[in-house]
């Protein structure tokens, strides 16, 4: 019953995104999440090491600062509520301008269910009205001992510039490829559906379809016959006039939105039941604005020669935007799969829709709504957010060897030989190659 009302709320407040996939978002946050952290160990002993006399203690780190987007409000408020109170903090948010109502509404639920179980009154705070004054003012509040922060690339790095620690996320912008191994029918399907899922707000849905060539012809048949309508070059110029500014950002009155509200604005005619539109590009960057990130119902398409082109596509569309976030791929050779692990990402998801994958719906990744980027995009986490990012871990550790007398000159004076130590850096430098390579 809160799911479906909160739900109309939020779409009724942002007019982003489809009420029933906000529903689904909802009992995510207040089921999935609640089955995966219910039985985590978070406060007093979480582990005893009886070999190494070492025993680990989880502490609270104590009050949370939220911060909440208008693309998934109540959702993730239902979500940060459920992470703090577990690690046994309390958590105050603060809301997206234009989703403040419904936030608030969400955090009274949470907070009364709280109470309820135990509780104690105030666990759950709010910003009633929200200035960038007021959501300033708590970062910067003496009680506050860790920020969350979801929302715009702004607002993170206002997070990250506290002077306190905090959990920030990077932009999405996520390159998906069909190898030509993969299960046509069912890569189409996945990708529509992860696009599509409340109209594609989630930061982990698909941006970018990148097709092997051999099979190109089959994806575009399948594309079409899923409900994809493949735009002209005429209409891929006037749905980036609409959809894009000539920043590379989004035009914010078409986040969340269907195709035939795109269409409508492009100025543009597209068949009845169109689910996505589809828009083939040559390249990338600011004289492409559709290979940036898409929070509606779009899709760049390209097509690439082979699995080692779609690697360096993936990798320059990533680093454009989207660099620390989620790459997904289609394919049945494990191999090429495989060698997909060194893209400059955290999720690398396989034959599953990406945004639903990434939030751990249809993967087995924590479920959370607050996905972390890596220092790959300024941020101190590559995970999804848990309660165990949100505790402090003290160690009781007990002698177990005796001392041993250090050498009375450890200064290794004039031995050091220049052509070991640039052996050594060469070493290093190749590993490093290897890991950021493709």
């Amino acid at each position: 019953e809160n799911a479906e009302w909160l739900a109309r709320m939020a779409v009724d407040e942002t007019k982003f995104g489809i009420f029933e996939d906000k529903v689904k978002k909802n009992l995510f946050s207040a089921k999935n999440v609640y089955n995966y952290i219910k039985d985590m160990k978070t406060i007093g002993i979480l582990n005893e090491d009886a070999g190494q006399k070492v025993i680990e203690v989880g502490a609270p780190m104590g009050v949370v600062m939220g911060i909440i987007p208008s693309t998934n409000p109540t959702s993730t408020t239902i979500y940060k509520a459920l992470v703090s109170i577990k690690a046994g903090n309390a958590i105050v948010f603060a809301p997206h301008p234009n989703a403040c109502r419904c936030i608030n509404a969400a955090a009274q639920v949470v907070h009364e269910a709280a109470v309820k179980a135990g509780a104690p009154e105030g666990v759950i705070g709010c910003l009633s009205k929200v200035t960038m004054a007021a959501t300033n003012e708590l970062m910067h509040h003496d009680d506050i001992a860790v920020i969350l922060a979801t929302g715009g690339p702004g607002m993170v790095k206002a997070a990250y510039s506290a002077g306190k620690p905090a959990y920030g996320v990077g932009a999405g912008n996520a390159p998906v490829f069909i190898e030509r191994s993969a299960n046509i029918k069912k890569a189409v399907s996945d990708i529509i559906t992860g696009k599509t899922f409340d109209n594609g707000v989630i930061c982990a849905s698909e941006n970018s379809i990148l097709v092997d060539e051999p099979i190109k012809d089959k994806v575009v048949a399948e594309l079409k016959a899923q409900g994809a309508y493949m735009l002209s070059k005429e209409e891929v110029e006037k749905v980036s006039r609409a959809v894009m500014t000539p920043k590379g950002g989004m035009n914010a009155a078409l986040v969340g939105k269907g195709p035939k509200v795109i269409a409508n604005k492009a100025g543009i005619n597209i068949p009845e039941g169109t689910r996505v539109l589809i828009a083939p590009l040559e390249g990338y960057g600011p004289g492409f604005p559709l290979s940036y990130e898409k929070l509606t119902t779009v899709l760049a398409f390209y097509v690439v020669k082979n699995w080692e082109e779609a690697c360096r596509l993936a990798i320059e569309l990533l680093n454009l935007m989207g660099a620390g976030h989620t790459f997904a791929i289609h394919s049945q050779d494990d191999d090429i799969i495989r060698e997909f692990i060194r893209k400059p990402v955290s999720r690398i998801l396989v034959n599953t829709p990406s945004s639903l994958g990434g939030i751990g719906l249809t993967t087995g990744l924590a479920p959370s709504l607050t996905l972390g980027c890596g220092t790959m995009a300024g941020s101190s986490t590559s995970d999804n957010v848990t309660p165990m990012h949100l505790i402090n871990i003290k160690r009781l550790a007990y002698r177990i060897d005796d001392c041993i007398d250090a050498p009375s000159n450890t200064c290794a004076g004039n031995d050091i030989n220049p052509d070991k130590i640039a052996d050594i850096v060469k070493q290093v430098l190749l590993g490093l190659g290897k890991t950021n390579d493709n």
